[in-house]
C-alpha cells in the first residue's frame, strides 16, 4: 500500500489563518473531484473559519467523559473506514484524551499516513520539540504539547502560513481571535509586539533550515558535489590601503546578489604592527563598512594570507576578496608569491576574488622591511649569498682582464650589501668569507691558490668583512626600531578601535574584553571581579577548572594552550582578566598591561557613574519634597478651614442653631477632618516611600484574598464591578495590606469614571510566573502623551473639587507595587477607556500556569 503523503501549514502564532488555509485548501482539492473529509477542525469560536468549514463532510467526533469535562476527540477508526483521499487533521500536537488509541494526534496521523490517506494538518512554532526551550525564552510560556522534529521534517510539504505581527495584534483587538475578554491580557503577555516578531523570526529560519536540509537531500540523491550557494557570506580583507573603498564596495555587491547575504571586512594586524595602514583611509573604511550594513574586524597574525583564511572559516565565509598587490612585479620576483596567490592556494572550497584597483603595481622600490628579521628573512640571505656568489664569479670570471680587479671588488662587495640587507648579519658574513676566499682564488695572483702574500691583502680582507658587519649591524638596527614603530602604531590603532566602540554607545568593559579577545586570536576572554563575571567574550575550554560561563563558541580561537589554565592578569585591586587561547609573548603582554589599564579606568568611571545616579535620585527627591511642602500650602488648608469653620460656628454663644443646620456643620467637620486624616496618611507613605523605611511584608497571598476586601472597603457589588478571577491562578507574593490599597486606589477611580450603566471589569491571569491583576473601566480614558503623568504626584488632570485630595493615590500605588517586586502599568482599554494593570511575582513552589496558548 502506498503510504499517504502529509503536508502541513506551520504558523507563528495562534489566529495566524492555518487552519483557514487548510480549509481553503480542502474546499479546493474538493472541487478538483478529490474525496475530502474534515477529519477534526477546532474553530475557536472564530466565524469565519466555521464559515469555511461548512460545506465539507465531517466524520462526527469521539465524546470522551473525563473527569466530569466532556471531550470531542477524532475518531481514528471512523476516519479510517471512511477512507478519503483527503483528511484534515486540525492542530497536529494535540494531546488526546486518556483512553484512546494514541495518546497525541501525530500519533492518529501516522496511523491516517500508513493506511494510505493524505492528511493536511496545521501546527505553530512553539510546538516544534526542539524550540520548546527558545519558546520558553522568548515567551515565558511552557509548552506542554509538542510535535518530533522528526515528523515534521518528514512531512512532503511544510507551507508556512505568514502574517504581520502588528496585522495579528489589530486582529486580535477587534475580538477576530478570541472572545473579548481575554483580549486584554493576550495583548499584554503572548501576543507583545516582540515576542510576535521573534516567533515569525523563528518560523522563517525554521522553514529555511528545512529547505536547505531538503537541498541537501536532493543533492544527496542525485549525486550532485559541487557548490549550490544559496547564501553569500562576503569577507572583504582591508590592508588600509586607498584600495579599501573598492574592494568593499565589489564585496557588497556580491552580497546583494543572494538573500540574506553577509558583507565582513577584516583588517589583518601583525605582531609587528600595522602593514602599510594608513589611519585616516583605514577609519573611513570602516565608517563605509558601516554604511553597507557589514560588520568591522580586527585580528592580529604574524602570515597574514593564513590569517586571513583562518577568520574567512571562522566565519564560514563562502566569498573572499583581496585586492591586487600594490608592489610592483620586480618586488613580486624578488620576494616571491604575494598574499594573493597564498590565499588562493590555502583557501579550499572558498571562492577567492583578486579585484584589480587604481593602486595596484606601483613603483619600482626595494621591498619594504617589515620589522625584526625573521628565519625566513635569514633564510633567504643565505640563498642569495648560495646562488649570487657562484653566479657573480662565472660572470666576472668570463669578462675578467688585467685591469678589471677594481670593478671585481666592487661587485663582490655589492654582493654582501645586498646579501646583508635581505638576510642580516649571519648570512653576510658567510657572503663576505665565502667572496673574500674567491676573490684570493680566482682574481689575485698567483691564481687558483689561497694565500696572503702581503700584510695589505690581509688588512683588506678584514676591511671588507667588517663593513658587512657595519651593513648588517644597521639592517637589524634599522629593522628593530621599524619594529617598536610599528608595534606602537598596532597599540594605537587597537586602542582607538575600542575607543571607538564606546563612542558608537557600546558598553566600555564589554568592548575592550571583545576586542582583547579579537585582536590576540584568544579562545575566549572573561573579566571577573570577586567572582562574578562583569563582561566576556568567546567561550572557555571545559577542561581544567576553566568556567563555561561565557557565549559563543569554542572554535572560536586558534589551537593553543585550549583545555589548559587560563592566563589571569590583575585589573587593579578588585578585578581579574582571564585569557584562553595561545601563549602570550612578551609584547603582547604590555599592550594587555594598557588594556587592563583601560579596563580599570572603565571600573571606576562605572563607579563614578553608579555615584552620580544615585545623587540624581537625592535631587529628584528634594524636588519631590519642594513639590509637597508647596502643595500642602494649598491642599491642606481647604479641608482645615472647612472643619476650623464649622467647630467654630458651633461654639459661637450668639448664634442660635436649629437642629438641622447643627447636624450639617458636623457633618462638614467630620467629612474635613476625615479627609484632613486620608491626606496626612497619604503625605507619610509618600516619605516612607522616598525615604525607602516603607514596611513591605510579603507572603503568599490569594488573589481574591487582597480583591474582596477592597470591594466591601469601597461598596461594592456585582452591579458595579465584574470580577475574572480564575479558580486556579497561583497565589502572589505580595503586602496583603499594601496591595490592598493599591486595588481601592485603582476601583475607586475606574467607578469614579466609568459611564453610568457600564461596570467596572476585574480580570487577573497568570503568565510566565508572574499574576497579572487588570483593573478595566470603559471610561473617557486619557490622552497617550499624558499617560506617564498619573504617575507622578500631585497630578490630578485638571480635578480640583473639595475632596479630590493631593494627587498621590496613583503615585502610592505604584511605589506600593514596585515595593512589592511588581509593576502599575496604563493601558487603552479596546474600544475606550483605560486599563490599569498590575503585575506581581507567583509565590515560590506554586503552580504556574502556560498562559495563552
Amino acid at each position: 500500500m502506498t503510504r499517504g503523503q502529509l503536508r502541513v501549514f506551520l504558523g507563528a502564532a495562534p489566529g495566524v489563518g492555518k487552519t483557514y488555509t487548510m480549509l481553503e485548501e480542502g474546499r479546493r482539492l474538493r472541487s478538483e473531484g478529490y474525496d475530502v473529509t474534515v477529519a477534526v477542525v477546532e474553530t475557536h469560536g472564530r466565524a469565519a473559519t466555521a464559515a469555511m468549514a461548512e460545506g465539507l463532510e465531517t466524520v462526527p467526533p469521539v465524546v470522551v467523559d473525563h473527569r466530569g469535562l466532556v471531550l470531542s476527540e477524532l475518531d481514528l477508526a471512523g476516519v479510517l473506514d471512511r477512507r478519503p483521499d483527503y483528511a484534515l487533521v486540525d492542530e497536529l500536537a494535540h494531546t488526546n484524551a486518556p483512553g484512546l488509541a494514541h495518546a497525541k494526534r501525530w500519533q492518529d496521523v501516522q496511523a491516517l499516513l500508513g493506511a494510505g490517506i493524505n492528511v493536511l494538518s496545521t501546527v505553530n512554532i512553539q510546538h516544534i520539540e526542539s524550540l520548546n526551550d527558545v519558546i520558553e525564552q522568548i515567551t515565558g510560556t511552557v509548552q506542554r504539547e509538542t510535535v518530533p522534529d522528526s515528523v515534521l521534517r518528514a512531512a512532503d510539504q511544510v507551507e508556512l502560513v505568514d502574517i504581520a505581527p502588528q496585522l495579528l495584534r489589530g486582529r486580535l483587538s477587534q475580538g477576530i481571535i478570541y472572545p473579548s475578554g481575554r483580549v486584554d491580557a493576550a495583548l499584554s503577555n503572548y501576543f507583545r509586539l516582540g515576542n510576535l516578531t521573534a516567533l515569525r523570526e523563528l518560523a522563517l529560519l525554521w522553514l529555511a533550515d528545512e529547505v536547505d536540509s531538503s537541498l541537501k537531500r536532493y543533492r544527496a540523491e542525485n549525486g550532485i558535489s559541487n557548490k549550490w550557494e544559496a547564501r553569500e557570506r562576503v569577507v572583504v580583507t582591508l590592508t588600509g590601503g586607498p584600495e579599501g573603498q573598492t574592494l568593499l564596495r565589489r564585496g557588497a555587491r556580491i552580497a546583494a546578489r543572494s538573500a540574506g547575504g553577509e558583507l565582513l571586512a577584516v583588517h589583518v594586524t601583525s605582531p609587528d604592527g600595522l602593514r602599510d595602514a594608513h589611519p585616516g583611509e583605514l577609519s573611513a573604511q570602516r565608517a563605509l563598512v558601516e554604511k553597507l550594513g557589514g560588520t568591522f574586524h580586527q585580528v592580529v597574525g604574524g602570515d597574514v594570507p593564513h590569517a586571513l583564511v583562518d577568520f574567512a572559516r571562522g566565519v564560514n565565509a563562502t566569498q573572499l576578496v583581496i585586492g591586487v598587490s600594490r608592489r610592483p612585479r620586480l618586488a613580486a620576483l624578488l620576494t616571491g608569491p604575494g598574499i594573493g596567490a597564498t590565499v588562493v592556494r590555502e583557501s579550499g572550497d572558498i571562492d577567492v576574488h583578486i579585484v584589480n584597483h587604481a593602486a595596484a603595481g606601483g613603483r619600482a622600490v626595494l621591498p619594504r622591511l617589515g620589522g625584526a628579521l625573521t628565519m625566513r628573512r635569514r633564510l633567504w640571505g643565505m640563498a642569495l649569498a648560495l646562488a649570487g656568489g657562484p653566479l657573480l664569479t662565472w660572470f666576472l670570471v668570463t669578462m675578467s682582464t688585467e685591469d678589471s680587479i677594481t670593478g671585481d671588488v666592487l661587485s663582490y662587495q655589492l654582493l654582501v650589501i645586498l646579501v646583508a640587507l635581505a638576510g642580516g648579519i649571519w648570512p653576510a658574513l658567510f657572503a663576505a668569507l665565502l667572496s673574500g676566499i674567491t676573490l684570493d682564488y680566482f682574481f689575485i695572483q698567483p691564481l687558483y691558490t689561497v694565500t696572503v702574500a702581503t700584510p695589505e691583502h690581509a688588512l683588506a680582507l678584514i676591511l671588507y668583512i667588517v663593513n658587512a658587519m657595519l651593513v648588517s649591524y644597521v639592517v637589524d638596527r634599522a629593522a628593530r626600531r621599524s619594529r617598536t614603530a610599528r608595534r606602537a602604531a598596532a597599540e594605537s590603532e587597537l586602542l582607538a578601535s575600542v575607543a571607538g566602540n564606546v563612542l558608537r554607545g557600546e558598553d566600555a568593559l564589554a568592548a575592550l574584553v571583545s576586542r582583547t579577545r579579537e585582536a590576540f586570536s584568544l579562545t575566549a576572554v572573561r573579566l571577573l571581579a570577586d567572582g562574578v563575571e562583569l563582561a566576556a567574550a568567546g567561550t572557555p575550554p571545559s577542561a581544567g577548572t576553566a568556567v563555561n560561563a561565557a557565549a559563543g563558541s569554542a572554535d572560536n580561537g586558534p589551537a593553543g594552550n585550549a583545555g589548559a589554565e587560563p592566563t589571569r592578569l590583575p585589573v587593579g585591586d578588585r578585578a581579574e582578566l582571564e585569557l584562553y587561547g595561545r601563549d602570550l609573548e612578551a609584547a603582547d603582554r604590555r599592550l594587555l598591561a594598557v588594556i587592563t589599564a583601560q579596563l580599570e579606568a572603565a571600573l571606576d568611571f562605572g563607579d563614578l557613574t553608579q555615584t552620580a545616579e544615585g545623587l540624581g535620585s537625592l535631587a529628584a527627591t528634594d524636588k519631590v519634597r519642594t513639590a509637597l511642602l508647596a502643595a500642602v500650602g494649598h491642599d491642606l488648608r481647604r479641608p482645615l478651614t472647612a472643619a476650623t469653620a464649622a467647630v467654630t460656628g458651633l461654639r459661637a454663644p450668639d448664634v442660635q442653631w436649629s437642629e438641622q443646620d447643627r447636624s450639617e456643620l458636623l457633618a462638614t467637620a467630620e467629612e474635613s477632618l476625615a479627609t484632613l486624616s486620608d491626606l496626612v496618611t497619604s503625605l507619610l507613605d509618600v516619605s516612607r516611600l522616598q525615604a525607602g523605611v516603607l514596611g513591605i511584608s510579603l507572603a503568599p497571598l490569594e488573589t481574591a484574598e487582597a480583591v474582596l476586601p477592597a470591594l466591601e472597603e469601597l461598596n461594592l457589588g456585582p452591579a458595579e464591578v465584574e470580577l475574572e478571577i480564575p479558580a486556579d491562578l497561583p497565589p502572589v507574593l505580595a503586602d496583603s495590606v499594601l496591595l490592598q490599597r493599591v486595588l481601592v486606589n485603582l476601583l475607586a477611580n475606574a467607578v469614579r469614571f466609568s459611564p453610568p450603566g457600564s461596570k467596572v471589569v476585574l480580570a487577573a491571569s497568570a503568565f510566565a510566573g508572574r499574576v497579572e491583576v487588570r483593573v478595566i473601566d470603559c471610561g473617557p480614558g486619557i490622552a497617550p502623551e499624558r499617560l506617564e503623568d498619573v504617575f507622578v504626584p500631585f497630578q490630578r488632570l485638571g480635578d480640583t473639587d473639595n475632596l479630590t485630595g493631593l494627587g498621590l493615590g496613583l503615585a502610592l500605588a505604584k511605589g506600593f507595587m514596585e515595593g512589592m517586586m511588581g509593576t502599575l502599568e496604563t493601558e487603552d482599554t479596546p474600544g475606550g477607556g483605560l486599563t490599569m494593570v498590575l503585575s506581581l511575582p507567583v509565590a515560590a513552589g506554586a503552580p504556574v500556569t502556560a498562559g495563552t496558548p
